[in-house]
């Protein structure tokens, strides 16, 4: 028996990297998951890894910016699983400049997927949650529900380069004590974990030709310089970057019975690295 049987979660962003490591725990651990992911084919990959596994999964593609999407995500819960006990936003990614090199465009683009978009779900989820809620009340029954998001290191101390990226990220702690304040009464859990230097493909050492990911069209090149890899984890005290196992677990404490009297936190995991 798992740790989340019969538990029903969304996970955004989980087509690959650390998303996917998210969905893959919450499912090996007997929850019933709904897979987002912008791209159709990493969807599917997530979801039919979770289904070879013995696990439950649903896909749920799309971009989490897109109008609507917050309910259409909801709602594939419901419809597919009866309810929602667990809520992942992990989708987003990077564009980093400097403050005067920085666009419109690319602030907004930032903010949308790491703080627009939650705010979204999380909206949409309330009417679910809040129904759940009362029924069991009304039955003499509790359950503790969870919202993990995700937000980074670069969000508590900021980091050159990614002023949007930090701003959004530091939003997403006022964003998590609130909603930890206002869905208490509903006995939801509210938390969120602050990546330090995770190996994915955002992060990854490049070479002169930095890799690119396309994001409904446009083309972002990503990667870290060598050498600044080199530095960042010579500061981390465990000696080396986390892995998306590893950050997966950090999101799996939130999610597990252990924490049902924990909320309003956000915890670093990070290796020991603090600023």
């Amino acid at each position: 028996m798992g740790t989340l049987d019969d538990k029903v979660a969304i996970v955004s962003g989980a087509g690959r990297g650390i998303g996917r490591e998210i969905a893959v725990k919450l499912a090996s651990q007997g929850a019933r998951v709904v897979v987002n992911d912008l791209d159709a084919a990493s969807a599917q990959e997530t979801t039919a890894a979770i289904e070879a596994s013995g696990g439950t999964a649903e896909p749920c593609i799309g971009s989490v910016t897109d109008t609507g999407f917050g309910e259409r995500f909801v709602q594939t819960a419901v419809d597919s699983f009866g309810g929602l006990d667990i809520i992942v936003n992990n989708a987003g990614y990077t564009w980093d400049s400097v403050i005067q090199k920085m666009t419109d465009e690319q602030w907004d683009a930032i903010m949308d997927v790491h703080l627009t978009a939650p705010f979204r779900i999380l909206r949409a989820a309330q009417p679910v949650i809040s129904a759940q809620a009362k029924q069991e009340a009304a039955a003499g029954a509790v359950t503790c529900r969870k919202v993990v998001n995700i937000s980074s290191i670069a969000g508590l101390g900021g980091n050159p380069g990614q002023v949007h990226y930090a701003a959004a990220k530091a939003g997403i702690t006022g964003l998590t004590k609130t909603l930890a304040k206002e869905w208490g009464r509903y006995n939801v859990t509210v938390n969120a974990v602050a990546f330090g230097l995770i190996t994915t493909r955002l992060t990854e050492a490049t070479s002169a030709d930095d890799a690119e990911i396309d994001i409904q069209g446009r083309k972002i090149r990503v990667g870290v310089n060598p050498e600044l890899m080199e530095t960042m984890q010579r500061m981390i005290p465990l000696g080396r970057p986390g892995t998306s196992t590893d950050a997966a677990g950090a999101v799996y404490l939130f999610c597990t019975p252990e924490s049902d009297y924990i909320s309003a936190q956000t915890v670093v995991c990070g290796g020991g690295f603090t600023l």
